[in-house]
């Protein structure tokens, strides 16, 4: 469940001190997600209202659950990649639709801790699979 899942992240940046240490744990997160192709560098994968330069690419599985995979050509933001993606990669687009993901990063403290740069591309990434997950429902 990403209830749960969301629990797990909380609990890793309680343990965390200041922001400091938490932008250094998101970015540590940003360096275990595997590295698209260049093929999947692609417009269509490309997620648009964010300032750094974001791909998602959207794999459906055979039991409807959506699987995810991204890249970014900046560290934090292939941070924020991976709390994405540890969230709703691998869910039902009902789970994912259900999802209050702004409540989920205000619980993490991203919110306040972000540029109103970062928070908007943030928001276009969740919107970019929110809107994945209408097309696979409907």
């Amino acid at each position: 469940m990403i209830e749960n899942e969301l629990a797990d992240l909380s609990a890793e940046f309680e343990v965390l001190g200041d922001w400091e240490e938490r932008y250094r744990y998101v970015i540590d997160l940003g360096k275990d997600l595997a590295p698209l192709t260049d093929a999947e560098r692609s417009d269509a994968n490309k997620v648009r209202g964010c300032a750094s330069q974001v791909w998602l690419v959207r794999e459906p599985q055979a039991d409807g659950t959506l699987r995810f995979r991204g890249d970014s050509d900046a560290h934090i933001v292939r941070g924020l990649i991976a709390i994405v993606l540890r969230l709703f990669s691998g869910r039902k687009p009902s789970e994912i639709l259900a999802f209050d993901a702004p409540a989920a990063f205000e619980a993490l403290g991203l919110k306040g801790a972000l540029s109103q740069q970062r928070s908007n591309g943030l928001a276009a990434m969740v919107a970019r699979i929110r809107s994945d997950a209408e097309r696979a429902v409907a």
